[in-house]
């Protein structure tokens, strides 16, 4: 099926518009190319996100699907961009008819060879001596101060997982900067439920790719998550409804 999509893609775009798979999900194929959709003299990276048509639906019914989820992701995506203090791709372009989306390339090469997302960075810092560094510390609360911003702009991210968050050196200190990447489940919100969730998500991903050091590591974003709200009674309602929303996690788990 993926060389199928592949092909797919290759066709939509041109025999001569280079494109690289680098990762798929269940909703989408992510690309990067080193060409942009309109002017071909940019010489910079993008990424190009396809959302592929599902053929157990109805076509019409899945065309109208694949439309709205690609242009509410694009409109999520262009309003953060506007957005203070909040760190996500720049958007390029898009044919939500036909599932695409096209923004700018976030993220680098690790020492390991690996990509530069939270997860990837987590592990390679996996072991006692790099684990708990203040490079890891400060990482882990920056992330969690740029979800703080995005809930206290009443956005949730809707798949917070350490994959979805993308680290980038800046060149004059060498500092990690975290992105928020893929927003494709995301939206406006000012439920603290959805709030809640979207913490409890990142706090499972967290204990199942990095159980060694989670206990921290969750402390640390929380941390980090406090700094972004100046209004103590927002996050206070935000923090307990995350204590609910973990306590249903465990009696889910005890119930199998």
């Amino acid at each position: 099926m993926s060389a199928e999509l592949i092909d797919h893609v290759q066709q939509y775009l041109g025999k001569n518009f280079p494109i690289k798979l680098i990762s798929q999900g269940a909703e989408a194929l992510v690309f990067e190319t080193s060409k942009h959709p309109f002017d071909p003299t940019l010489d910079k990276e993008y990424i190009i996100k396809y959302r592929p048509f599902k053929k157990y639906r109805h076509e019409q019914i899945d065309r109208v699907i694949t439309k709205k989820r690609t242009v509410g992701e694009c409109r999520c995506l262009v309003k953060l961009s506007n957005m203070e203090g909040i760190n996500v791709p720049q958007f390029i372009a898009s044919d939500p008819h036909n599932g695409f989306i096209w923004q700018s390339k976030i993220g680098q090469t690790l020492k390991d060879g690996t990509f530069s997302n939270l997860r990837n960075f987590l592990w390679l810092n996996n072991n006692d001596k790099n684990a708990y560094t203040e490079e890891v510390k400060q990482v882990l609360l920056n992330v969690g101060k740029q979800i703080g911003i995005l809930h206290t702009n009443q956005y949730v991210h809707g798949d917070l997982t350490s994959s979805n968050i993308v680290l980038q050196q800046e060149d004059c200190n060498g500092k990690w900067v975290p992105f928020l990447i893929d927003f494709g489940l995301s939206g406006y919100s000012t439920l603290v439920e959805d709030k809640g969730v979207d913490l409890y998500v990142l706090e499972r991903a967290i204990l199942s790719t990095h159980s060694l050091y989670a206990e921290k590591y969750n402390e640390w974003l929380l941390e980090g998550y406090k700094q972004a709200y100046q209004d103590q009674e927002d996050l206070t309602q935000v923090l307990k409804r995350f204590e609910e929303v973990r306590l249903r996690g465990r009696k889910r788990s005890m119930l199998g």
